[in-house]
């Protein structure tokens, strides 16, 4: 609980860059609805300096990080031991210091998606006929819970066939999976389309065929930005019942982190509610 004569506990982002992020904005009101005393700031660290910056960081007394790129990877080799599902996911973005001082490392991607998904935007993921554009660390971060969710088919279509047939094998007693090529993916409606690359951060979209878009089809992008992507833009363009962007899971991947390394979970709508209404 809050302390006013005792200093607060310190938390942080990690990333390279981050001035851009929400986090201190999200866990600030995370902690004043919790009555958390806890501080939290955004340190902007290089490739080669983040396993020793981030040591430093729980040395000098830090209590959590949050990771962000390009350093998940690094921090899933950095932490002496990975949760279940930061080994799934082989990346990292929560990490915590447990009681003996080792540093544990989480992954909370998946599970912010999966509840961003259910019961923000209310959509059933159980027997549906799913398709995840990319074949990189943030498909892997979410792959697991999305399986675990029982879909119809989950199809993972990248650049490189190879890479998605890679990543479909690493989870192929999991559940239906199919990787493709984006030219090969079939030219049906699927009721789920969600973007995992990196394609609207360059204000692109993935060479996704139009009739996989139908009106029953919700899109959603794991980016997130004011108003619509060009993913969302795309989507809708082409018939698309709705499209999403990811401030939901940005918003519930931070809650549960926040629940990780305080043991309270945060209330998430006013949050939603706020950034919606464009506070900062």
């Amino acid at each position: 609980m809050s302390d006013a004569g005792t200093a607060p506990d310190r938390y942080a982002l990690m990333g390279h860059p981050v001035s851009h992020s929400w986090s201190p904005f999200i866990h600030g009101m995370f902690a004043r609805a919790t009555a958390q005393n806890m501080q939290y700031r955004l340190i902007d660290v290089t490739p080669e300096r983040f396993r020793s910056d981030a040591v430093q960081f729980f040395l000098d007394g830090g209590r959590g990080l949050n990771v962000t790129i390009p350093h998940k990877q690094a921090a899933a080799e950095l932490v002496n031991d990975l949760t279940a599902r930061a080994e799934e996911a082989a990346a990292v973005n929560t990490i915590m210091s447990n009681s003996d001082g080792e540093l544990v490392g989480d992954n909370t991607d998946g599970v912010g998606l999966v509840t961003d998904l259910e019961q923000n935007l209310a959509l059933a993921l159980a027997g549906q006929r799913i398709l995840l554009l990319g074949a990189g660390g943030a498909t892997r971060g979410v792959l697991g819970p999305l399986l675990e969710r029982r879909p119809a088919l989950v199809a993972v279509a990248n650049r490189t066939l190879e890479r998605a047939v890679r990543l479909v094998e690493a989870f192929r007693d999991r559940g239906l999976l199919l990787a493709t090529g984006f030219a090969d993916i079939e030219p049906v409606p699927f009721d789920l389309i969600i973007n995992a690359t990196s394609a609207s951060l360059a204000g692109t979209v993935p060479p996704l065929p139009a009739a996989t878009i139908g009106p029953q089809t919700v899109c959603y992008d794991m980016a997130y930005a004011r108003g619509d992507t060009p993913f969302t833009r795309f989507a809708l363009e082409h018939g698309a019942g709705a499209a999403h962007c990811g401030f939901g899971m940005l918003v519930e991947q931070a809650a549960e982190a926040f629940f990780v390394w305080r043991g309270v979970r945060p209330p998430t709508a006013p949050v939603l509610a706020a950034l919606a209404a464009g506070a900062r």
